[in-house]
């Protein structure tokens, strides 16, 4: 018990059973609205010999209350292929992830559709040849393709965060765009992360490509770490300007969470004795209730962002918390901001 929580840099397999360790010795929290439907449209699953969270780890989180209908697995480069064309190695990860769905589709492993839909990773410059890795994935999901996400964090301060293509002005540069154009074609959804200082890049390319359908992960990722740990009140400022301004491009949509990972710089993950869904609520609602205001609920959905977010609370407080900062809405509002808007976007049928 002693045994510090995980920062930036952690052991993945070591610190998820810590973790389990922990929240199951915590007093438990009562789940709320325990009937409202949820879709979970932002997670991974790793299957790396240092790095577990496959269907058994995820159902047993899933299985702690909230009624998660179905999920959407989002590319983290779990499961590439080890050789072969290089531009067609990440098919390899979609080929992973249905398998995963196939599983859970046998009904084994409890009611939630796991992997409904996949977001897979595609590099958005290869232009003619993206022709052919997409229409791979497309083979490799089985029906379940929904979309392609290109990492873009770009900060030199504070580190790219795994982005797989050089991400200075990634979303500016033509070739990118002439692929976002191809996705949108296929009627596929494309899924940004970033940091909020990245949010102007995004809105001139939303209003670029506004026949596509562009998913802006975790808010942003405004960033509460590094240079900006002692600028708090102006990383909200900017953020809420810059947002307000995407805001004006009918295409783009906003997922809601990613904040219990450590660049937020809010310091739950580090904490002793973990948070609980109202302390959690307080901390996450000036951002996340932001956008709801700004976007409205039909282009807002929580998510998860299982199992990095797992290093600052429990999956039944997690959505507790997002069920205390959406208090206020009616039951349509909620039936949007949990289920509607992710089924819509990602076309999951249910």
């Amino acid at each position: 018990m002693n045994q510090p929580l995980p920062g930036k840099e952690w052991d993945f397999r070591q610190s998820l059973a810590v973790l389990d360790q922990r929240y199951a010795q915590s007093p438990p929290e009562e789940v709320l609205l325990p009937d409202l439907k949820i879709i979970d449209p932002h997670h991974h699953l790793v299957g790396r010999p240092h790095d577990r969270y496959l269907i058994d780890e995820f159902v047993a989180d899933i299985a702690t209350g909230h009624d998660i209908a179905a999920t959407v697995f989002i590319e983290c480069s779990a499961m590439w292929r080890k050789d072969g064309d290089p531009d067609l190695r990440p098919v390899g990860e979609t080929e992973f992830a249905n398998g995963i769905a196939a599983m859970s589709a046998s009904g084994h492993y409890g009611p939630t559709q796991v992997n409904a839909g996949i977001v897979a990773y595609a590099d958005l410059r290869l232009g003619d040849k993206l022709e052919r890795v997409l229409d791979a994935h497309a083979a490799a999901g089985n029906g379940r393709l929904r979309g392609i996400r290109n990492r873009a964090f770009y900060e030199p301060r504070v580190g790219e965060q795994g982005s797989l293509t050089p991400a200075q002005g990634l979303m500016r540069g033509s070739q990118f765009r002439d692929g976002l154009k191809r996705l949108a074609a296929r009627g596929l959804v494309y899924d940004t992360c970033q940091y909020h200082v990245q949010l102007p890049d995004l809105t001139d390319l939303a209003r670029a490509v506004p026949e596509a359908t562009i998913v802006l992960d975790h808010v942003s990722s405004p960033l509460g770490v590094g240079p900006y740990a002692f600028e708090k009140d102006r990383v909200f400022a900017d953020w809420k300007t810059w947002m307000a301004d995407l805001a004006t491009c009918p295409n783009v949509y906003v997922k809601l969470g990613g904040l219990g990972m450590p660049y937020s710089g809010l310091g739950f993950n580090n904490r002793e004795v973990p948070a609980g869904s109202r302390e959690l609520a307080a901390a996450w609602a000036p951002f996340l209730g932001t956008a709801i205001e700004l976007f409205g609920v039909d282009r807002c959905m929580f998510e998860s962002n299982f199992p990095p977010d797992k290093q600052s609370c429990s999956y039944r407080v997690l959505w507790n918390a997002y069920k205390r900062i959406a208090s206020g809405c009616t039951q349509p509002e909620l039936e949007s901001l949990f289920f509607k808007t992710a089924n819509n976007v990602y076309r999951l049928g249910l």
